[in-house]
């Protein structure tokens, strides 16, 4: 294991917190307000879904704290740092070291070995391949269960392991928190419960904050905590609402919630997510 001992000081806690974020998208005359004010916190060694109806303002929002995208308005502090206020330089240094991404689709560099695609932070970060990075990308194929997968092409592994793969690059420079857009949407229920329990275990030993953006009720309800964003701001835990769908002779009740559809999104631009918020 990484660290077993790890305990979150109870003077320590706090690692990310937003206030009144808000983004808009514009296309000639047109805006669209997507996120219109969403405010929360995530502490330290947390593992929290966050959960909304497709169109919600999920993949937005994790976007942007991902530092992909500015915010319209509002800020966000990480470590310290308001984000916000950081020149382009500044954000990608610390979106390297600070912030991992774990997507639906994972994203692995097909003509790359999976030790190759671990190390790919580290490396792209130094401009170049170093005997430390190498060993803490063995180190880390090894805790996802892929040791004797790890010169396998991207191409030659199953989804499962791919997504293990992608855990473990999101892993490689220690960051303190680790995005997941979905990244148990690709998998079938085995394959998504072993997913998950390998990241709960990380989080567990390394005190990495997890936020989880998911459709799946089933792995938000083992999550320590649930954020529910709807229409673009944060709200309490929503209740189902029932409607009426006329059909002939019959009257069909459907329970509004989360759609179970899951759309990969990670390479969208601003147009492109306007157009689906």
């Amino acid at each position: 294991m990484i660290n077993p001992a790890f305990t979150p000081s109870s003077d320590d806690l706090a690692l990310l917190e937003v206030k009144d974020l808000r983004k808009v998208f514009i296309d000639r005359d047109f805006q669209t307000p997507v996120l219109k004010g969403v405010n929360f916190t995530l502490q330290k060694a947390e593992m929290v879904a966050l959960l909304g109806p497709s169109g919600s303002g999920k993949s937005t929002l994790l976007t942007i704290l991902g530092t992909l995208m500015r915010p319209s308005s509002g800020s966000f502090n990480m470590l310290g740092r308001e984000l916000t206020t950081l020149k382009e330089k500044e954000l990608s240094n610390f979106r390297n070291q600070e912030i991992g991404f774990i997507f639906q689709y994972h994203h692995l560099l097909p003509d790359f070995t999976a030790l190759e695609n671990v190390m790919f932070p580290h490396a792209g970060r130094l401009w170049r391949e170093t005997r430390v990075g190498r060993e803490r990308a063995a180190m880390l194929l090894d805790r996802v269960g892929l040791k004797d997968r790890m010169n396998y092409q991207a191409t030659r592994l199953s989804g499962g392991q791919k997504q293990r793969v992608a855990i473990a690059r999101a892993l490689m420079n220690q960051p303190a928190l680790v995005l997941a857009d979905e990244p148990t949407g690709n998998l079938d229920r085995e394959n998504a419960d072993q997913v998950f329990d390998l990241m709960t275990e990380i989080q567990r030993e390394t005190g990495t904050t997890f936020l989880l953006s998911t459709h799946d009720r089933e792995l938000a309800e083992r999550c320590q905590r649930r954020i529910y964003i709807e229409s673009g701001v944060v709200v309490d835990q929503p209740v189902p609402r029932e409607r009426t769908i006329s059909a002939p002779r019959t009257g069909l009740r459907v329970i509004d919630g989360d759609a179970p559809s899951v759309v990969d999104r990670t390479s969208t631009t601003d147009r492109d997510l306007q157009r689906r918020a």
